[in-house]
């Protein structure tokens, strides 16, 4: 095993500077033995007391894991008290050593006597707690940063998907198509209206990083920026219903999060059918989740373990990537058959304001 692997191992890094750390106790008790005129047998009283400190703080390890959540003033009174504790009891043991070993058998006449020097024994232990502490928010620091590093590369990844599948060739040559066919039928007023809207589409969608968020309002407004321009294209064919909680209106979400979900609906359901069909985009919020729900009432398609089968489909999977580089574990992108006919895709992020 090399270094690099055992420093990534918490819990034998913890035994390897655990023992370390004791040892290295033992070596400045020795040497600082030197300095005094001791019998040999006082190395024997050393490791002795080093071994029984050894013994003695690693049930702390595990205290300090069960309170590890506390808040800060709870996790302080836990570390004194325990450290207070655990002092003594080295104490005492300390004192019965050197008494039994080095002084014969002694014996005090008050039996307080064995907790003589106690306070000293307290700091130690208690810089021994400082060294856990400190050790534990070394590793989540180290560990925080080697995230953040990977969900930088995976984000500039997902970015280039993402901006790969948002500028669809097939969307702006339907849209460019569109414009052409509203100047040749001198409708120069809507061609005019949308390509402004293409042109605030686009640089909203290329100015906007996939790794900062938005209030859920400004998406909204992109999202109908590219509703409207597709609205153009279907015309009545294709109905959209937005409806926002009013307390979600200024809740974060990662930008560009519902446009390809929007477009997944209209390739899939609105352009499938003859006579179009319709577009449902819910938001609210549940306890401390934003919940997410776009719906089509298309024709659907199979859905298998909660992902939709289509050939060379990456809308999904780039926008579930992208939740994942942002929320780690804690969201839930879920394809499900909507009633009575079509798709719904129900996000869960945290709500955040």
């Amino acid at each position: 095993m090399n270094w690099k692997e055992l420093l990534e191992n918490r819990n034998r890094l913890f035994w390897l500077a655990h023992s370390v750390g004791w040892l290295g106790f033992a070596l400045v008790h020795y040497l600082g033995s030197l300095l005094h005129d001791l019998r040999d047998i006082f190395v024997m009283i050393i490791l002795l007391n080093a071994y029984a400190g050894w013994l003695f703080t690693v049930p702390l390890r595990y205290i300090y894991r069960r309170v590890w959540n506390l808040p800060p003033i709870k996790i302080a009174l836990v570390v004194i008290i325990a450290s207070y504790l655990t002092g003594v009891l080295w104490q005492v043991v300390k004192n019965i050593n050197y008494w039994e070993i080095y002084k014969h058998g002694y014996q005090p006449d008050f039996w307080l006597m064995y907790t003589r020097s106690s306070v000293w024994s307290f700091y130690i232990i208690l810089s021994w707690s400082g060294l856990y502490f400190g050790t534990k928010y070394y590793q989540m620091f180290q560990v925080e940063k080697q995230r953040v590093l990977k969900a930088n590369t995976v984000a500039h990844q997902a970015q280039l998907k993402m901006l790969r599948y948002q500028l669809n060739p097939h969307f702006l040559f339907n849209t460019l198509n569109a414009i052409s066919t509203l100047i040749l039928l001198k409708e120069n007023v809507t061609a005019n209206s949308m390509v402004t809207k293409l042109s605030d589409f686009l640089r909203y969608s290329l100015e906007k990083d996939p790794m900062k968020k938005v209030t859920l309002n400004d998406e909204i407004q992109a999202l109908e920026l590219y509703l409207a321009i597709e609205k153009v294209r279907f015309e009545e064919r294709l109905q959209i219903d937005v409806n926002i909680s009013e307390q979600c209106q200024n809740a974060l979400v990662p930008s560009m999060i519902l446009q390809p979900l929007a477009e997944n609906a209209i390739k899939h359901a609105i352009a499938t059918q003859e006579q179009g069909g319709s577009i449902t985009i819910s938001v609210n919020n549940f306890g401390e989740d934003l919940m997410i729900e776009v719906a089509d009432d298309g024709p659907g398609t199979e859905i298998i373990d909660g992902n939709l089968y289509r050939e060379n489909g990456v809308g999904l999977v780039n926008t579930r990537e992208r939740l994942q580089a942002l929320y780690r574990k804690n969201f839930s992108l879920i394809v499900a058959n909507n009633t009575p006919s079509g798709v719904k895709v129900n996000i869960r992020m945290p709500f955040e304001l």
